[in-house]
């Protein structure tokens, strides 16, 4: 059995920038998607917390330390400059890995710095139990 965890999560980033001409994604400043372990092409989903809109993309670098989160494409019509996202994407699992799991997350300020970072918590109450055949 696999179990599908939250793997990685940007909390509360501001959208800095839309390039609707784009052919798609959601460019994140690369030092930040380091921070949470996303890598080009992994596929995301991003919540917007102004609007509440929910839509699956894909991450692509930006340059470093500038604190870019910008839509692209069709996502530009998700969301506003200045909309906090929510950004996550998730791994696939053993019930053994889950017992261990520990997101990657980080909580953004309205410029995009980082105000808290953690490795999340490993599923407190999660035990693996033999499968008796």
């Amino acid at each position: 059995m696999q179990l599908t965890l939250l793997k990685s999560k940007i909390h509360r980033a501001a959208v800095t920038g839309a390039s609707l001409d784009y052919e798609g994604s959601l460019t994140i400043s690369a030092d930040l998607a380091e921070l949470v372990g996303l890598i080009p092409c992994e596929k995301i989903l991003v919540s917007n917390l102004s609007n509440g809109e929910r839509f699956e993309t894909y991450a692509i670098y930006g340059p470093a330390r500038q604190g870019i989160i910008e839509l692209n494409g069709a996502t530009t019509h998700l969301g506003n400059i200045g909309d906090r996202v929510t950004i996550m994407s998730f791994a696939r699992v053993t019930p053994e890995e889950a017992a261990v799991h520990r997101p990657r997350i980080l909580v953004l300020n309205e410029k995009n710095e980082v105000i808290r970072r953690n490795e999340g918590a490993a599923a407190r109450s999660f035990k693996v139990v033999a499968n008796k055949a």
